[in-house]
């Protein structure tokens, strides 16, 4: 739940950091590369919480107590906070189509 927020901040730092070599090389190679490689980390992470929904909704119908309901709820968090991670590293890489590193 907690390691593709901290993926993204990673994210952005890393490519903060490869601006001005890439701006040097003329090359957004490695921009792109570190963008991908976060956003594919970040899927495969938010996948098992979305499979961990699925299985606790599902057995969810079968128990009627408080506690069943806490289970898909926390699978339920991990997922959307998973997905708005992907959306954000989308979101970060966007800029790198269109701008070239050398301005500004």
């Amino acid at each position: 739940m907690l390691l593709a927020p901290s993926l993204v901040l990673t994210n952005l730092s890393i490519v903060y950091a490869l601006v001005t070599p890439s701006c040097a090389l003329q090359s957004t190679l490695a921009l792109h590369a570190v963008s991908a490689f976060s956003l594919l980390a970040c899927a495969l992470m938010t996948w098992p919480a979305w499979r961990n929904w699925r299985a606790q909704a599902d057995a969810r119908h079968q128990a009627d107590d408080a506690v069943a309901y806490r289970r898909p709820f926390m699978a339920l968090v991990a997922w959307m906070s998973g997905a708005l991670s992907c959306l954000v590293v989308l979101a970060q890489w966007f800029p790198m189509w269109i701008l070239s590193p050398c301005i500004g």
